[in-house]
């Protein structure tokens, strides 16, 4: 796995929301907390439908999760950019 983070990239245990998409039933059931995970930098999305500049991050879920088909419950996935939303920092 690479581990050259990628400029611009959120930070390993940065705290995320995985987004569904809007315009179809996926690619979760729900929406969900979870975490940037170290175990590899975040991937270019080579995908033919991925957004330009797009990655791919590895993300701990919170608690298991099932995606749209039902398949899981999974603990962890590699998560398409534009399905995570940043989280505020906690204030100290």
């Amino acid at each position: 796995m690479n581990q050259a983070w990628p400029t611009g990239a959120l930070a390993p245990g940065s705290r995320v929301t995985v987004l569904r998409d809007v315009d179809w039933d996926g690619p979760w059931q729900v929406e969900f907390a979870g975490a940037i995970d170290a175990m590899g930098a975040p991937e270019p999305n080579e995908h033919a439908q991925s957004l330009s500049g797009e990655l791919r991050y590895w993300v701990i879920f919170d608690a298991l999760q099932y995606d749209c088909h039902g398949a899981g419950p999974y603990r962890k996935a590699q998560i398409w950019g534009r399905y995570l939303r940043a989280d505020p920092e906690p204030k100290a």
